[in-house]
């Protein structure tokens, strides 16, 4: 039972984090911190938090779990306003789609305190944001990774671990540098690309026609592409060394299909596309049984 956390960024993210935790009764009171006060009383009006708060100060006296769910480039400034009022039992984690930048900012932002920061990310979310997208089992069956550093106890990160596992998500464990390399395919060289094709598809004269014939394939492809562009904005930037060299490899795969179909090459294209549909096949099978809930998950 946590007596107090503390929320900053009370959307989707944040704000399904604290209905998971009230729902499940494993905190008694859920403070938030938002940029707008309209927001903040939108999120107390559904119940997601207990009271919102402009003052870092009051936020975070006597939390003991404190939550920085916002856009990536926030971070450092949040942890800097933070670092003055953490005190010594105050554990500190982030749910940031990336990590390295997230680190550097605070080893910078806090000192001495920084083993009361324990990096995480929720691999859960969606296209939708805001508090009224939060949903209390939003985490249930998914992975959080925690990016643990040197510096952090055992204890604390263990209080992390345990608050996500309360949500009913399954705790995996990598590195910064990991986290990053690995979100830079799967994730951020994804968004970069749905992003890219609606962009261009929508700058053609021809457009509205477009549109009026895309259907199911195209909805699914580019679902991701209704996301926040200031959240994949940051994240774009925050991870750009790895993104880019996805990025590159990926243009190698497009110019070498392009060669193909340029050739005439139906056998070397279907190779290309049947290699494709068992590693999918694969990776569905893997998540649907990676994702079942158990009684209780470990680490």
């Amino acid at each position: 039972m946590l007596k107090k956390i503390a929320i900053f960024g009370v959307g989707l993210i944040g704000g399904s984090f604290a209905l998971a935790l009230k729902r499940a009764g494993a905190v008694g009171q859920v403070v938030g911190v938002g940029r707008t006060a309209a927001t903040l009383e939108r999120a107390r009006e559904l119940g997601i938090i207990d009271a919102g708060s402009t003052s870092v100060a009051a936020a975070l006296e006597g939390a003991e779990l404190v939550l920085i769910a916002a856009p990536v480039a926030q971070t450092g400034a949040i942890l800097a306003a933070i670092a003055p009022h953490l005190r010594p039992g105050t554990v500190v984690t982030d749910a940031g789609s990336t990590k390295c930048d997230v680190v550097a900012a605070a080893r910078q932002a806090l000192g001495a305190k920084l083993n009361q920061f324990v990096p995480g990310h929720p691999i859960a979310g969606a296209e939708l944001s805001g508090p009224d997208a939060a949903l209390a089992d939003l985490y249930v069956g998914k992975k959080v990774v925690l990016t643990a550093l040197p510096e952090n106890t055992a204890d604390d990160v263990e209080r992390v671990a345990a608050a996500w596992r309360t949500c009913g998500a399954l705790i995996h464990r990598l590195t910064p540098e990991q986290h990053d390399s690995v979100f830079a395919a799967v994730s951020h060289l994804p968004h970069l690309l749905a992003f890219g094709l609606v962009d261009d598809i929508a700058r053609k004269a021809h457009a509205d026609l477009l549109f009026q014939y895309a259907a199911s394939g195209f909805r699914d492809f580019t679902r991701i592409a209704g996301s926040s562009p200031e959240m994949w904005r940051d994240i774009s930037l925050a991870n750009q060394a790895a993104l880019l060299s996805e990025l590159d490899d990926y243009m190698v795969q497009l110019q070498r299909m392009r060669a193909l179909l340029a050739a005439g090459d139906g056998a070397a294209l279907e190779a290309v596309y049947a290699n494709a549909q068992r590693a999918r096949h694969a990776w569905i099978k893997t998540i649907e049984a990676g994702e079942r809930p158990a009684p209780c998950s470990g680490d």
